[in-house]
């Protein structure tokens, strides 16, 4: 029996451990998954003596935080800035991967519409996954943050000329998440219209805040299920190669 897990922090809501059990129990497996609920990263050393660990899953606050304290990265893990898989080597080496760009490369690809330009909302790990697919689809996109660095956009910058200038508007904040689903990203929702697609990262609720005020202005919206389903196949794959 092999043991698998999540660490995050206050990740109780997680979509992992269900797939992932749900998985096991499906295909016969005597593996287990489970949660490492860490308030702080210090804590890793204790979940690093858990008997039988064979890979982990990373997330929020953890996935650019995790990475120093690994032994290795993934050339894609590295060039991307953030890690959301570590297997577990049988000498005892932890190695990053990001299985995040996978899926949302493949779920973005599966919504039948073309993009030349994109708004990043959140300037987190899961941010520089997803900029890493806009860039490999030549698909030009600005970042928007609460606290902008050099070339990135604030949200009081946003008006009716930068929002009708993309097509693609990607939600990659905690904004909404369950139990705190009235929250949303602060952006000129007046100016959106059936030419964009809203792509929400959150999963539960299925049908967020933010995809509501697009859906009143007519926009496509998707939510991150697939994009989870997508990277949790991929990190089983690198968990098993």
């Amino acid at each position: 029996m092999a043991r698998y897990g999540l660490i995050g922090r206050n990740i109780d809501y997680s979509f992992s451990r269900g797939f992932f059990n749900t998985k096991f129990e499906q295909e016969g497996l005597e593996h287990v998954y489970q949660n490492f609920d860490l308030q702080d990263l210090e804590e890793l050393a204790a979940v690093k003596e858990t008997a039988g660990l064979a890979g982990l899953n990373v997330t929020i606050p953890y996935k650019e935080s995790v990475m120093p304290l690994l032994d290795g990265l993934d050339r894609e893990a590295e060039k991307i800035g953030a890690v959301n898989t570590i297997k577990i080597l049988s000498d005892g080496r932890w190695i990053g991967y990001n299985t995040d760009h996978y899926g949302f490369a493949r779920s973005l690809s599966e919504q039948g519409m073309t993009h030349q330009a994109a708004l990043v909302l959140g300037s987190g790990g899961a941010s520089k996954a997803i900029g890493y697919v806009l860039d490999s689809m030549g698909i030009a996109y600005r970042t928007v943050s609460r606290n902008p660095e050099d070339g990135q956009l604030s949200y009081s910058s946003l008006d009716k000329n930068v929002i009708n200038e993309v097509s693609l508007i990607i939600n990659t904040t905690p904004l909404g998440t369950h139990p705190n689903t009235v929250a949303y990203p602060p952006i000129p929702y007046e100016h959106l219209h059936a030419g964009h697609l809203l792509f929400d990262l959150i999963y539960n609720p299925p049908i967020t805040a933010f995809m509501s005020k697009g859906l009143e202005q007519g926009c496509k919206v998707v939510n991150g299920q697939k994009m989870l389903e997508y990277q949790a196949l991929k990190a089983w794959s690198v968990w098993n190669s």
